[in-house]
């Protein structure tokens, strides 16, 4: 309801526009009636008009979205108590496929599954590693030497890597030990720009200053000329003295290196 006092009803009233024949018809009882049904009559069309602007008004973006809701929900609900509807018959087949009629025979038992060639192992392919001889302890120490000398730190990266090469004619104890010290010559190697290559190794018994060969343990000098590549070219002279045991299972091994 508006909040207009009287005074602004009043106001309103005399300033509102009604047809001649109601200003000026009869006594001031008369015109009075005549403009209040002339208000009543106004209002009736206006009514009148909204509704029909109402009925004419296309349908608006709230009252579609519902219209959409409500036939999506019809269409769900037509799903489960009408699946033949949409054709859903057969649910549980995969798409695209029609069950095959069943045929006298189906019901044998299937052939057994015949194996495939096997395939080549990955280790087929792959060299052999060469057998390490442990049997002499001559051939252990010139093979620990060689190898153990044979130095390329571009790819080896660092020390380790030679023991690694070595490792198998070398007492675990001693790997270790090597492991946990630098070595200068790795270390003067790497400062040269070098890749050393054992060229010759020849293995003597040891001198008079180290004890004699026993059933278990004998010394080896081992004499190896090795050629380096680097910033210089040259060939050096490397003397070990080895110490070379053999266990229970009759397989020798280097514990002790002198002269590194």
């Amino acid at each position: 309801m508006s909040d207009r006092s009287p005074q602004e009803w009043r106001e309103i009233l005399a300033n509102a526009k009604y047809p001649e024949e109601v200003r000026k018809g009869g006594s001031r009882r008369l015109r009075r009636r005549a403009k209040v049904r002339h208000r009543e009559d106004v209002r009736n069309q206006t009514q009148e008009w909204v509704r029909e602007q109402r009925r004419r008004d296309p349908i608006r973006p709230a009252g579609a979205l519902i219209v959409v809701v409500l036939i999506l929900a019809m269409g769900a609900g037509a799903r489960w108590v009408w699946p033949d509807l949409f054709g859903e018959q057969g649910k549980s087949a995969p798409s695209g496929t029609a069950a095959a009629p069943a045929t006298p025979g189906d019901n044998k038992p299937a052939d057994p599954a015949v194996p495939s060639s096997p395939s080549s192992s990955p280790s087929a392919s792959i060299s052999p590693t060469p057998s390490v001889d442990l049997s002499k302890p001559n051939h252990v120490a010139e093979q620990a030497v060689r190898l153990y000398l044979t130095r390329n730190p571009p790819e080896d990266k660092t020390h380790r890597a030679v023991i690694e090469r070595a490792e198998p004619y070398l007492a675990p104890a001693l790997a270790v030990n090597l492991a946990e010290h630098s070595d200068p010559a790795w270390d003067k190697l790497v400062s040269r720009g070098g890749v050393s290559t054992v060229r010759t190794v020849t293995v003597t018994p040891s001198g008079k200053d180290l004890p004699g060969d026993s059933p278990l343990r004998v010394w080896r000098k081992a004499t190896a000329t090795v050629d380096v590549e680097g910033y210089t070219n040259y060939s050096e002279t490397t003397v070990l003295d080895l110490e070379v045991m053999t266990s229970s299972d009759g397989k020798w091994r280097v514990t002790r290196i002198l002269g590194l």
